[in-house]
């Protein structure tokens, strides 16, 4: 059995319209804590990402940023987290958060929550990696983008198995028990990977 100890968390550097998002950030952050699994984030201590992280830390927990040097002033560095790794780049902090993390969640969040979720999605299609993705899916925040993928699937962009490059939970405390259960199934050697 494999045991989760890092999980990189993709959302917004808003907390959004709905407080149930924010609050759900922070029982993730809870929960994360109270099973000693390291976040690996942003790095930004705005929004869905600071509440994240400051929940990790009140816990007790490892909190591991990834920042790019030009959002060190817009997003402002969360500072008091175990370890800030300023890179040069969007493209840097993204491999950095990947190579850190034994599996992905994605929270509500904006354009670059978009990006990150599409790289990382991307690169498990092409078999760079069988690591879970879990997508939150809190109070129907994801359901336009889930049907999206459908339309690029109707549309005959992608096979109608990108569907299982990725889970979608509808609460955050089915997140950590299905990361660990997919990652359990790796170990097993069932196959994460179409």
């Amino acid at each position: 059995m494999t045991s989760l100890h890092s999980l990189c968390v993709f959302c917004g550097a808003s907390v959004g319209a709905d407080p149930g998002h924010r609050e759900a950030a922070s029982r993730l952050g809870q929960l994360m804590a109270d099973a000693g699994v390291s976040l690996v984030f942003g790095g930004g201590h705005i929004g869905m990402m600071g509440v994240l992280a400051d929940a990790v830390l009140r816990g007790g927990g490892r909190v591991l940023g990834v920042i790019p040097e030009h959002l060190v002033r817009v997003e402002m560095p969360q500072r008091e987290i175990s370890e800030l790794i300023v890179v040069d780049s969007m493209h840097t902090r993204k491999r950095r958060m990947f190579d850190m993390a034994q599996a992905f969640c994605v929270l509500p969040g904006g354009l670059g929550t978009l990006d990150e979720t599409f790289e990382i999605l991307t690169w498990k299609q092409l078999r760079l990696h069988g690591k879970p993705v879990i997508v939150a899916n809190l109070n129907g925040y994801w359901t336009p983008w889930l049907k999206l993928i459908e339309a690029v699937v109707e549309g005959g962009f992608a096979h109608e198995e990108v569907a299982r490059l990725f889970t979608v939970v509808e609460t955050i405390e089915e997140v950590l028990p299905t990361v660990a259960a997919e990652l359990n199934d790796a170990v097993l050697g069932r196959p994460q990977l179409f």
